[in-house]
């Protein structure tokens, strides 16, 4: 199947969150819809590393809509400011609802929180920065997780995962946690838009105990998580990246 298909992320506004591969997921998205021939935007809610060769143009604007009315090669970038050398910032989720109502893009992909290259976390106080014109939400986590201590080595924000699973801090990372997370209000789906689809990503499945550890993730989160129908497994590195779609 293909990734876009996957993830339901043909159209409309797709917020990637978590860790573990938000920017690949991104990036793959955006090639995958321009290859189809469809009008494919990456941009943010947050701060987001300089991503210039991931795309055909970033554009620094604080017009993203005439900005995109003027694109003659896809997929764009879009972003307000440059912060430094190794970041751009992000827009306001309201901006990002008013690109989406000027129908200038027929995919508009949003990095919508921060995880500092971490395998797995929870988000903070402040996140994510969703947009309320958001269709599809993709909940990302590393199943590379599994296995490793409940630590800021591994985790961002390892104190809101120990409180959502009940762990404790230096304890072993288990498929039923990342499960736990994903599935929860505190985690995967929190201020998920009414109406938006939720479709989590287990990523980094690159041999068969990953594979067995991810089915069982995904396995919990269907159970635990009504609101989630599919979980896609992947190895967004690949050039077929889907390995597996579980669905309810």
């Amino acid at each position: 199947m293909d990734i876009c298909e996957a993830l339901r992320a043909e159209s409309g506004v797709v917020a990637v969150v978590g860790a573990g591969g938000k920017k690949t997921t991104l990036y793959t998205l955006a090639v995958r819809a321009s290859d189809a021939g469809r009008r494919a935007v990456v941009t943010a809610t947050v701060r987001i590393p300089i991503f210039d060769r991931h795309v055909e143009n970033v554009v620094v604007t604080d017009e993203p809509v005439t900005a995109l009315e003027r694109a003659e090669a896809w997929p764009v970038g879009v972003v307000p400011d440059r912060e430094d050398e190794n970041r751009y910032v992000g827009y306001d989720p309201e901006v990002i609802d008013e690109l989406a109502a000027a129908d200038v893009a027929d995919v508009v992909l949003v990095k919508a929180d921060g995880a500092r290259t971490r395998e797995f976390k929870a988000p903070g106080e402040h996140e994510p920065q969703l947009p309320q014109c958001t269709t599809t939400v993709v909940p990302i986590a590393s199943v590379q997780a599994v296995g490793k201590p409940l630590s800021a080595d591994i985790v961002h924000r390892p104190e809101q995962v120990a409180a959502i699973t009940g762990r404790e801090l230096g304890e072993t990372i288990r498929p039923v946690d990342v499960a736990d997370v994903l599935a929860s209000d505190r985690g995967g789906l929190k201020r998920v838009p009414d109406g938006a689809t939720v479709v989590p990503l287990l990523n980094k499945v690159d041999d068969a105990t990953h594979r067995r550890d991810a089915e069982e993730i995904a396995t919990a989160l269907l159970e635990r998580a009504p609101a989630v129908s599919r979980v896609v497994l992947a190895r967004l590195i690949d050039d077929d990246p889907v390995i597996q779609v579980l669905e309810r």
